[in-house]
């Protein structure tokens, strides 16, 4: 279970990312379910950069892993509502 521990912080952070993001930037694009599927994605790539850049350190905190799907859930799904390019 302590394995998957850093996995589920990922996408719940970026779920949350995604969907700040999005309502930040007032993007209709795409939906709430969407948006939350895009920033849940983007939280595994950004926990993923965290563990791979900031070594045994960064892949041990939680925190770390949470910082890291938040800003990678948001910036996935900003570049994915930028593209299909529907703002409010």
């Amino acid at each position: 279970m302590e394995a998957l521990m850093p996995i589920i912080t990922q996408l719940i952070a970026g779920a949350a990312g995604g969907n700040a993001a999005s309502a930040m930037l007032k993007q209709q694009a795409f939906g709430v379910v969407a948006r939350t599927i895009v920033g849940a994605i983007g939280g595994l790539g950004g926990g993923f950069l965290i563990q791979t850049l900031g070594g045994e350190a960064a892949a041990t905190g939680l925190v770390m892993q949470a910082i890291g799907g938040v800003v990678g859930g948001g910036v996935l799904s900003g570049l994915v509502g930028q593209f299909l390019g529907k703002t409010a």
